[in-house]
């Protein structure tokens, strides 16, 4: 279950947020892969389309979601993640030998974490990688 106030997981069953301690109701209890965003799609659906294209559909997310937390926190986790990614790439790159390498490690770790990313979405789950996933649920949280 996911508070409907801060979006956070909660155990099933659960009378009281335990990160906001918002109260839980029956009505209110509905999980985040079946509810719908403003456009349409259900939650799990667009949290995984925020990841497709890397940071490019993060920012087209951001901008075209405008009441799902869970949507805009895996937009925020998608920029945050694939841009500075990209950035480093780009910028190791110009180095002469270890830049060709080091970009190529970057490039790796970038595939594997947007297969990670694209299942914890689309499986409903606010997985946070560090830094970039605090970050993103700041945003998240002051941008609803």
């Amino acid at each position: 279950m996911f508070c409907p106030k801060c979006g956070a997981e909660n155990e099933e069953g659960v009378k009281f947020c335990s990160k906001c301690s918002a109260a839980l109701d029956a009505q209110v209890q509905q999980s985040k892969s079946t509810s719908e965003t403003s456009i349409g799609l259900s939650n799990n659906v667009a949290g995984l389309l925020c990841y497709v294209l890397g940071w490019i559909s993060g920012i087209v997310f951001l901008v075209i979601e405008k009441k799902s937390k869970f949507v805009k926190f895996h937009a925020f986790q998608s920029i945050m993640t694939f841009g500075v990614l990209t950035v480093a790439s780009l910028v190791l790159g110009w180095i002469p030998l270890i830049g060709g390498v080091l970009s190529w490690i970057i490039f790796v770790l970038a595939f594997v974490l947007w297969i990670i990313l694209m299942v914890q979405a689309v499986t409903g789950k606010m997985w946070k990688l560090p830094g970039a996933g605090d970050w993103a649920e700041r945003q998240a949280n002051k941008s609803s």
